[in-house]
């Protein structure tokens, strides 16, 4: 713990709408000693603790945002522990997990994910894990970055865009997986397969031009590949940011067998379609593409019937410089949406649009995460013994995204005047108050988290 905080008093929050494993229902939930303590009726009183009656703003729990690029150390210019914990605490997230790669070191070793600890010692107003990376030749890695607490291991399957982080190549997988299966933790992927016939243009401000540089073949030759070999090693495996609806037939039969092989989308893929980009709008760029609405309608069906398990903001901020805004050059610039803070009123908005309730969604955005990396015996849900992670806010109001008052580093957000629905009023990390609207509170009361679910000292 922070050697600023202490445990907060005992208190509880009284509200119409608490978010709850059952259902949606009014409760009073009494936090102690940042736990959860109880989960008590609506009408209870009690001189033992305040309450505060929220009336019918949402009580959830917080968010556990499982797929973050913070950069930091050596690309803290880009983003860094402070401005990133901060705008995902403005957010309603409590907890995330950060990225291999963006960072300099990469996290490739017991070293550099030590390095990266240090880097966001007494930084952080959520609570914060890290992932280790598999490259090109690293696999003997794998073992030593699990046993040093990394909750996974994140792969790409094509270049990512540094030198510093290569590719994996199938070999590399295999040669990872005795290690992960015997720690029971995830092999994250980006699937894409770079097809060498596919057309890349050198320089284009067309969208269209840039997604068919990158079309869904390539995520469909690369899960397939993926469901291979989940089926052959029985190692987990865990697909990010999904574009390619197209390939959630495969990805359902492969569950239908067994496979330990699980899914997620993103906001961004959830909001936009590739017919909405403006040319030359290098800020809408990320990899995979965005595809058309029809894709666009199809991953939230996925959602509906349980083909996508989890919703993370692949939060992937860079200088707005290396986004080549002048010259529009899709090509040219760096690929990555800045969002960490607007996850939830930018999938509510989609969600409640179609009709999906509260608890489903927090399903997506907290459960799943939690359970996904081993955290889920102590975040993602409000029930007696788990950490009081919670978020109070207001699923009814409508606002318009102004990128200036983002707490991100760089303010460059594809989503600049966007009308969302459902406004963060205030965020418990482990009982402690990060967020409450419109500031940032002072003391950060973030921990940082090993893979045996305890929290490391900061």
């Amino acid at each position: 713990m922070n050697a600023q905080q202490t445990s907060p008093p005992r208190f509880a929050l009284r509200s119409r709408r608490v978010v709850l494993p059952d259902g949606v229902r009014p409760a009073v939930v009494v936090v102690e000693g940042e736990k959860i303590f109880e989960v008590v009726d609506h009408g209870t009183a009690s001189p033992a603790y305040p309450i505060e009656d929220l009336g019918d703003l949402v009580l959830a729990p917080g968010i556990v945002d499982i797929h973050v690029h913070i950069n930091e150390p050596g690309r803290t210019e880009w983003e860094g522990f402070e401005t990133a914990t901060q705008a995902a605490a403005a957010g309603g997230v409590t907890t995330l997990v950060d990225m291999p790669l963006n960072s300099s070191p990469t996290t490739t070793s017991p070293a550099a994910l030590e390095a990266k600890r240090q880097a966001a010692a007494g930084k952080c107003w959520v609570d914060v894990g890290f992932y280790g990376g598999l490259i090109s030749g690293n696999a003997a890695e794998v073992a030593p970055l699990l046993e040093a607490g990394a909750l996974g291991i994140k792969a790409f399957l094509c270049p990512s865009g540094l030198d510093d982080f290569s590719a994996a190549a199938l070999e590399d997988l295999e040669a990872a997986a005795p290690a992960l299966t015997r720690a029971g933790r995830p092999l994250l992927v980006h699937a894409e397969l770079v097809d060498p016939k596919t057309r890349q243009p050198a320089t284009t401000r067309s969208y269209a031009e840039f997604a068919a540089s990158r079309p869904p073949d390539w995520e469909a030759a690369a899960i397939e590949m993926l469901i291979d070999f989940c089926r052959r090693t029985g190692c987990r495996v865990h697909v990010v940011h999904l574009s390619n609806a197209g390939a959630l037939p495969m990805l359902d039969e492969a569950r239908g067998e067994g496979m330990p092989i699980s899914v997620e989308t993103c906001p961004h893929y959830l909001h936009f379609s590739s017919d909405q980009v403006p040319e030359g709008a290098t800020q809408f760029k990320c990899a995979p593409p965005f595809r058309d609405a029809s894709q666009r309608e199809q991953l939230w069906e996925g959602l509906r019937r349980g083909g996508i398990d989890t919703v993370g903001s692949d939060h992937s901020p860079c200088p707005p410089a290396m986004k080549h805004l002048e010259s529009g050059d899709f090509v040219a610039a760096w690929g990555g949406i800045s969002s960490l803070e607007l996850t939830l009123p930018v999938v509510w908005t989609g969600a409640a649009a179609r009709s999906f309730d509260l608890a489903t969604v927090f399903g997506w955005l907290s459960e799943r995460p939690s359970q996904l990396v081993g955290l889920g015996d102590r975040k993602g849900r409000i029930a007696p013994g788990f950490d009081a992670d919670l978020v109070v806010w207001n699923p009814e109001a409508r606002w318009t995204v102004d990128a200036e008052r983002l707490h991100q580093r760089h303010k460059l957000t594809p989503y600049d005047g966007a009308e969302l629905c459902g406004r963060v009023e205030r965020t418990y990390v482990r009982g402690h108050r990060a967020w409450s609207s419109p500031t940032i509170c002072e003391t950060p009361p973030g921990q940082l988290l090993s893979a045996d679910s305890l929290p490391r000292e900061l």
